[in-house]
């Protein structure tokens, strides 16, 4: 139980406050000691609630406090001994989730609100039992969540202050977003069947009248909105209420909730994970994907912004770019802006703007206020965020601004930075052809200090790029080959940051596994590790000089060596990539690192250990025989039947089966026994074939550049992308204007192409009167196989259906 902060001494003086808390006897004299410790920035170091020592005034605001300012926080007062064991006890149950039933767990979460009937906001103010309210949340029914709506109605602006009750306002809104979404596909439905048949029954309409007494969600979300009204400004600083408003602002805007991206801008990284044992917490289609909202919330969000800016002075703006509290919202706000296709987000409107705030003339000018801001945040550890949000979505032309003053003179040196990098990668995302050639020149004589430096992303990114715009790669590749290694076995290993061979070969042989029940450790893995391991993956994944500097490495290393790499965690994903069946793993490149992996010269397939049963056998290295699975049974294309490489899949098939007893022992091996369908290939060869080839055919077509009628397609897209990326997000409507150096004539080439593209995907088109002509065909020769005036042939009501 929280302590309070008592100057008094004795136990008689702590009941006589406690009897005076009780029957609301306050004295007037302890004002000033309950109002001490209010905020949390000023006093985080004591350790009871710091909402337990207000007291509430006639509206809630602290005197002389206005519209944006601070606000005193109100007492709810404190739970008993008894209700807080009672709550304690529930939020154990609750968590272990052991209930024979949902109707059982039905029953409980009833009794527990019904004890919780008018303590919602102690609660949710408990350091003790604001975890118990999170889970009610999560397991509530939409009328029950609709309720606590109703009981924490006027008292937002306080709770999403607060320490505990911050979380969990986050959690009542995250849970009814979907609801808000549901309801308005079901109030579409409602309305295409308005003229369905009536029903006069007097028990519809006391349930119609029930119904309506709980108000929608989408009217429970603006009600809070209206709450929250005139105090945005200081909520976007306050350590608790800025990441509450970052969820109500994800809401509103229907972005998915379940991204990575969403998660790490809605909560921090200290923020503790409520769980329940058992409870099935599968992403939703409403949480994967972008959420269909109503109108309202569009007109709220512009609402928030436009009264938000009011308040605000290009001063205070800036002040706030550099706000490590202020910063996240900052950036979701002007993305809002810049992806509302409905706003103006040109810095020369007269409407007042984010945008137009934060760069309020023009940046062309030498030493301009825009210009000396964006050179105040680009090397910002915090500033350099709301940067990369601005190249990501500004306007065509806005952006065109920024690359020629800021970026196309100093690319390099602001690539070799270890903040501005990350501002470096959102602008070659952007950046035509022709000025991504000219980026990629200016870059290559820096290449060995960011190879020095572990700065792979922003190789792999000009990879990447250069293989969208359809650029050249080889200057850039030789230039990355020649930083790791000039020989060309140890680009992999140097590029991965394996140095000690020995050590890894050591550390990945099998060792006592079978004595021991618990599998040995490995060295975890680092960060320069990972990353290289990611840049392999991505040169791997680009036809041309990039995958193939990675896949003579891997044929120029020993088996002993290939074998420690697959089993490596962090290394395997590169065996795994390699073995991909896309265009640049062509089938010889696969036979040659297969053979030399599993069956390298001079072993047999009677070896005591052959690396088939090593791989088996670990964690890490059955993820690789998955890959080699799919792999080896793959077709030549989807349109090619073909598998030149099955004989190998029949090989490794019979290598495990003859070591069934091994792999059953192991928890991986039963894994591996299972995923190669080891059972039916031992009982039924024909049909373990027939199944093995269908699943590769499965997955191959979910490969992307698989073959070439789904190159030609990325082709297409990729002019698609060339011709949209300019503006920013795909998902906004803008108008398209071409990036810097991309002229008319271009632009119209391009467009010439893509039509042809389409045109060529589409095949041959038939008309309907050459449709008519075939049908009818048709039909005369069945007439004719059947003879004149045959019975199988008829006209009218009873003829048959023409078959094909």
């Amino acid at each position: 139980m929280p302590k309070e902060n008592k100057h008094s001494r004795g136990r008689r003086d702590e009941k006589k406050l406690k009897r005076k808390r009780e029957k609301g006897e306050d004295d007037v004299q302890d004002h000033h000691k309950r109002q001490k410790s209010q905020d949390p920035a000023e006093d985080f170091e004591v350790e009871f609630i710091g909402t337990d020592n207000a007291i509430p005034t006639g509206d809630g605001l602290a005197d002389g406090g206005g519209e944006g300012g601070a606000i005193e926080r109100p007492f709810y007062g404190m739970l008993e001994d008894q209700e807080q064991e009672y709550f304690r006890r529930a939020d154990e149950l609750l968590e272990q989730n052991d209930f024979p039933s949902n109707e059982e767990r039905s029953l409980f979460l009833a009794n527990v609100y019904r004890e919780a009937e008018g303590k919602e906001l102690k609660i949710a103010c408990s350091q003790s039992c604001s975890r118990l309210m999170e889970r009610l949340i999560l397991l509530s029914t939409v009328e029950q969540k609709k309720k606590l709506f109703g009981k924490f109605s006027d008292n937002f602006p306080h709770l999403i202050q607060h320490r505990f009750a911050s979380h969990c306002c986050e959690t009542l809104f995250i849970q009814s977003a979907p609801i808000v979404t549901e309801e308005l596909i079901a109030d579409t439905k409602s309305k295409k069947k308005k003229k369905a048949v009536d029903v006069d029954v007097d028990a519809d309409m006391k349930e119609e009248t029930e119904e309506q007494e709980l108000p929608s969600m989408e009217g429970l979300f603006l009600q809070t909105l209206d709450e929250l009204e005139g105090q945005m400004t200081f909520l976007l600083t306050d350590r608790f209420a800025s990441h509450t408003l970052r969820v109500l602002l994800v809401i509103l805007s229907g972005r998915a909730l379940e991204k990575a991206s969403t998660r790490t801008l809605m909560q921090s990284k200290k923020k503790e994970k409520i769980s329940i044992t058992g409870l099935d917490t599968t992403p939703t289609e409403f949480s994967l994907n972008k959420r269909a909202v109503p109108s309202s919330f569009q007109f709220a969000i512009e609402k928030i912004i436009s009264d938000t800016i009011a308040t605000m002075d290009t001063t205070f703006i800036h002040v706030l770019a550099t706000h490590p509290t202020g910063n996240p919202t900052l950036q979701l706000l002007l993305e809002l802006e810049l992806t509302n296709p409905n706003s103006k987000k040109g810095i020369n409107t007269s409407e007042k703007t984010i945008i137009s705030a934060l760069l309020p003339d023009d940046i062309t000018v030498e030493k301009s206020e825009s210009q000396t801001f964006i050179n105040g945040i680009l090397y910002d550890a915090i500033g350099s965020r709301l940067l990369e949000t601005i190249c990501m979505f500004a306007p065509g032309k806005l952006f065109k601004q920024i690359y020629r003053t800021i970026f196309k003179d100093r690319i390099a040196a602001v690539a070799r930075n270890e903040i501005s990098s990350y501002v470096a990668i959102r602008v070659l995302n952007r950046l035509s052809k022709e000025d991504l050639e000219e980026a990629v020149e200016a870059i290559i004589p820096q290449i060995e200090g960011l190879v020095q430096r572990n700065r792979t992303v922003i190789l792999k990114t000009l990879l990447e790029r250069c293989h969208i715009r359809g650029a050249d790669t080889k200057a850039l590749v030789d230039a990355i080959a020649a930083s790791y290694d000039p020989k060309t076995s140890n680009a992999v290993l140097k590029m991965a940051c394996l140095d000690d061979i020995a050590a890894l070969i050591l550390n990945t042989q099998p060792g006592q596994e079978d004595e021991s029940s618990a599998p040995a450790q490995q060295n975890k893995s680092t960060p320069s590790q990972l990353h290289g391991s990611l840049l392999a993956q991505s040169m791997l994944a680009i036809p041309g000089p990039p995958a193939l500097l990675i896949q003579d490495s891997l044929l120029s290393l020993p088996p002993q060596i290939l074998l420690a790499l697959s089993i490596y965690t962090t290394t395997s994903h590169i065996i795994q990539s390699a073995l991909l069946p896309t265009t640049s793993n062509t089938i010889p490149f696969r036979r040659k690192l297969i053979n030399a992996l599993l069956f390298p010269s001079g072993s047999s397939d009677e070896d005591d250990t052959p690396p088939t049963l090593i791989l088996a056998l670990s964690p890490t290295g059955s993820h690789v025989l998955d890959a080699l699975l799919s792999s080896t049974a793959s077709p030549t294309s989807p349109t090619i039947p073909s598998t030149p490489l099955f004989s190998l899949t029949e090989r490794i098939a019979s290598i495990l089966l003859s070591h069934e007893s091994q792999l059953r022992d192991s928890w991986t091996g039963r894994i591996v026994l299972r995923n190669w369908s080891l059972d039916l290939y031992k009982r039924r060869r024909s049909d373990w074939v027939k199944k093995i080839k269908e699943a590769a055919l499965e997955k191959i077509r979910a490969l992307p550049l698989t073959h070439p009628e789904t190159q030609m397609q990325s082709q297409t897209h990729a002019i698609d992308d060339e011709e949209g990326a300019e503006d920013g997000d795909e998902d906004v409507n803008k108008p398209k204007v071409s990036a810097p150096g991309m002229g008319k004539k271009n632009r119209k080439d391009r467009k010439m192409a893509k039509a042809a593209a389409k045109e060529a995907a589409k095949g041959p088109q038939k008309s309907a009167i050459q449709l008519a002509r075939e049908k009818f065909a048709k039909a005369k020769a069945e007439k004719a196989g059947s003879g004149k005036g045959g019975k199988d042939f008829r006209t009218g009501a009873n003829a048959k259906p023409v078959t094909a």
